[in-house]
């Protein structure tokens, strides 16, 4: 029995590695097709990579929060950077607020962009509605969305493959052509490979989510196994709607598409029933991650003081201090303004610019942590 509730446990923490990387943004195809599908053939592969690079960083990770009890990310932090914690843990806390605000706003762009897909309504517009709504379920809902957080995963998941598989099933010829048109494009594979080293680096940022759910774990290496099924899981669905996207490929306009899989349903099968069905999970994914991103920069910004748990404990009141408010509605305001640069430009430049930031302050010092204790033998 024991056994069994250790499988499920490595299992649903692989998961949360999983709802984690995957919304709005996944959803939409946006990051997808920006960081793989137009690469060409290279795309094949460089999910399959990235998701590699980061099961590897994810398990150390894991494998060391376990090994020293530290499950919140500050004291991890400490535990993990030693000496030199009081640089790069600070150094730490700055990159995940960067990431705290440009995740929102991808969320902002994804269900504005959406929105005004379906609708017709201009794109700032549909940013207005899709902050406001989040605004005010940031305020009174935030509770409601984690409860229903992994239902609306699993409908997104659902939405995915009723949308993706059967596209790709009765679309193999022009996705067999893709790929010999994709052979021929001068397409190099140091291109594709930096594109897939930066979406594999920017989500290095999530080691801050993770840590948590080690405790959970009996033992170490138990983060070794949950991270190599979050490895496969992750790798196949990407795999699913890099394929997908193959069908719209070719079409000179898919390159200026803020949602490739809004596009690829116009231009596949049952259009008419699956535009609505996909933009409603679009767009509740988005919702969702920015109601839980803002949900933390308040909790940030307001603390975590004993009066406001003891709040938060009741399901059935909305006492919210003017201080949350305002601190919402400056979170949804700078998202919405930066929302406004547009979904590809945050996807394709935003996530680079947060990779970017993570080299120094993760990647490079986890290689070197990660060398050292190969050579000690421990960790």
């Amino acid at each position: 029995m024991q056994t069994n509730k250790n499988s499920m446990i490595i299992l649903g923490v692989s998961f949360v590695w999983f709802t984690t990387h995957f919304g709005g943004g996944f959803a939409s195809g946006a990051q997808i097709y920006s960081y793989f599908t137009r690469f060409g053939i290279w795309c094949l592969i460089m999910p399959v990579i990235a998701m590699l690079y980061n099961a590897i960083f994810f398990s150390y990770s894991l494998y060391f929060a376990k090994k020293h009890d530290v499950y919140d990310y500050r004291s991890y932090n400490n535990a993990f950077y030693g000496k030199f914690s009081p640089i790069f843990s600070n150094l730490f806390e700055i990159l995940y607020i960067c990431v705290m605000c440009v995740a929102p706003a991808v969320a902002f762009a994804t269900g504005g962009a959406t929105l005004s897909t379906l609708t017709g309504i201009p794109y700032i517009l549909c940013t207005l509605l899709i902050g406001v709504f989040i605004f005010i379920v940031s305020i009174f809902g935030t509770n409601l969305v984690r409860k229903v957080a992994w239902i609306i995963s699993i409908c997104i998941i659902a939405g995915l493959f009723i949308v993706y598989l059967p596209n790709i099933f009765t679309q193999l010829p022009k996705i067999s052509a893709t790929i010999s048109s994709m052979k021929t494009a001068d397409i190099s594979f140091t291109d594709a490979l930096y594109s897939a080293f930066l979406y594999g680096t920017f989500q290095l940022s999530n080691i801050a989510v993770f840590v948590q759910h080690a405790k959970s774990f009996e033992k170490p290496k138990d983060a070794v196994k949950s991270m190599g099924i979050g490895f496969v899981i992750n790798s196949l669905m990407m795999l699913i709607v890099v394929i997908g996207l193959m069908t719209i490929y070719t079409n000179p306009e898919t390159a200026t598409q803020n949602v490739p899989t809004l596009f690829m349903v116009k231009n596949g099968i049952g259009a008419q029933f699956m535009m609505p069905l996909i933009s409603v999970l679009i767009i509740l994914g988005a919702v969702s991650t920015a109601v839980n991103m803002v949900a933390a920069m308040v909790k940030r910004i307001c603390g975590d003081k004993k009066d406001i748990q003891n709040k938060m404990k009741s399901s059935n009141k909305f006492n919210i201090t003017s201080k949350e408010i305002m601190a919402a509605l400056i979170c949804c305001i700078v998202d919405f303004g930066v929302a406004q640069f547009g979904l590809l430009t945050l996807v394709q430049k935003a996530y680079g610019f947060l990779a970017y930031l993570a080299i120094p302050v993760i990647l490079i010092p986890y290689i070197i942590h990660m060398i050292l204790a190969y050579k000690k033998s421990k960790i």
